[in-house]
C-alpha cells in the first residue's frame, strides 16, 4: 500500500506545488494526492494552508504532507501548531533523510524562493523513499516530542 500525500501551498509556492503534485501522482509509491489549495488565482495566507495540511495528517486522512511557500519556514511553523505533527523545512538531501529517519516528521516543507524546481523534485522523490524505524535509537526521542505535543506539558 502506498502513501496518501496531502499537498498545499500559498501563492508563493503555487507553481512548485502543482509540479510536485504531478510528480507525486505519477509515483508508484503514492496511492493518493489530496490538494488543500491554493488554487490558481487564490491568495490564502500560509498559516491557513499549513494548518489545513497538518490537520488532515493528524486526523489520519493522509500519511504525509508536502507544503510549499516562499521559504518553507512559515508553513513548517503553521503545521507544527497542530498537536502530534512534526514538520520541517529541508532543502538538501541529508536534511530530508534525517527529517524522516531521525525525527519521523510527517510533513516536509519547501521554499519556492529558496531552491530550484529540479532540486525540489529530487528531494521529494528521496523523501518518499524513507520510512521511520520504530525500533531505532531515535524512537524514544520522537515519543518524547509526541508527549510534549499531545499533552502540552
Amino acid at each position: 500500500m502506498g502513501f496518501k500525500v496531502v499537498v498545499g501551498a500559498d501563492i508563493a509556492g503555487y507553481e512548485y506545488k502543482e509540479r510536485l503534485k504531478a510528480d507525486l501522482q505519477a509515483d508508484p509509491r503514492v496511492d493518493e494526492v489530496i490538494d488543500v489549495g491554493v488554487d490558481a488565482g487564490q491568495d490564502i495566507d500560509y498559516p491557513h494552508i499549513g494548518v489545513a495540511v497538518a490537520r488532515k495528517i493528524a486526523a489520519g486522512e493522509g500519511d504525509r504532507g508536502l507544503i510549499v511557500c516562499g521559504t518553507g519556514m512559515g508553513m513548517a511553523m503553521a503545521a507544527n501548531t497542530v498537536p502530534g505533527i512534526r514538520a520541517s523545512v529541508a532543502h538538501d538531501s541529508f536534511s530530508v533523510e534525517r527529517l524522516v529517519l531521525s525525527n519521523n516528521a510527517q510533513v516536509l516543507t519547501l521554499g519556492q524562493r529558496v531552491i530550484g524546481i529540479e532540486l525540489a523534485r529530487r528531494l521529494v522523490k528521496e523523501w518518499l523513499g524513507y520510512v521511520f524505524d520504530e525500533t531505532s535509537h531515535s524512537a524514544p526521542k520522537v515519543a518524547a516530542l509526541d508527549d510534549y505535543s499531545l499533552n502540552r506539558e
